[in-house]
Order: structure tokens, then sequence, then C-alpha cells
């Protein structure tokens, strides 16, 4: 806890935080997304989760900011529902790009951070 209130983990911990809370309120509350959103639904999720390991790669990095990881979150969400959306009114499935392009990025994201928690365990040791 001392870490948070000196600022050196403050920021760092808020994707980590909103992961945890977001599962939480997901287990405890359980919601049933109808099958025509499903499609819609996964996509947004997907790119949600790439703006959350986005956020801790850059923290990992030094390089987190707020308003950055808050316009990716939202604004990526929103951009790949309506794709997958607009994918379907054409009759092209528009979210399986979707899907591969964050899908992607996440294990990118993930090797970064994978990387830099053994370059961190490394030192210590």
């Amino acid at each position: 806890m001392t870490c948070i209130k000196t600022g050196k983990w403050g920021k760092s911990m808020i994707p980590l935080l909103g992961l945890i809370l977001g599962l939480i309120i997901g287990i405890l509350i359980p919601y049933n997304i109808p099958k025509e959103y499903s499609n819609y639904a996964a996509v947004a999720i997907l790119a949600a989760l790439d703006s959350v390991f986005g956020g801790l790669a850059a923290s990992m990095n030094n390089n987190f900011k707020i308003k950055v990881f808050l316009s990716g979150f939202f604004g990526n969400s929103l951009l790949a529902a309506l794709l997958a959306y607009i994918g379907d009114r054409l009759g092209i499935s528009l979210h399986l790009a979707a899907i591969f392009a964050f899908g992607n990025r996440i294990f990118l994201n993930f090797g970064l951070i994978r990387r830099k928690l053994i370059e961190k365990n490394s030192e210590n040791s």
C-alpha cells in the first residue's frame, strides 16, 4: 500500500485495478448478452482488453498517460463494435478482422510485459 501513496505505482495500477474490478463485477452481477449482439460485445471486450494490456505495458515503461488510456479504452471499444455492426449490415465479417488485430496487439503487449517482468526479476536476483 505504501507504493500507491508515494506515487511510484499509483497511475500504473489503474489498468490492473480496472481489470480486476471489471472481473469482480462481471462475476457477481451475471448478465447474458443476447446472441444478436454477441459479435459486437466480443469485439468491444477484446478492444478493451487490448487497452488494458497496452496500459500495463506503458506503465512498465514509465510512459502511462491516463487520458491516452481512457480515450483508447472507450474509443477502441466503440469503434470496434461500430465496425462489426457496419460489417454485419454489409454482409462482411469485419469482426474477424478486429479480432485478429486486437488479438495480435494483446499478445504483443503481453510479450512486452513478460519481458519487462523477467528483466526486473533478473536485476533483483
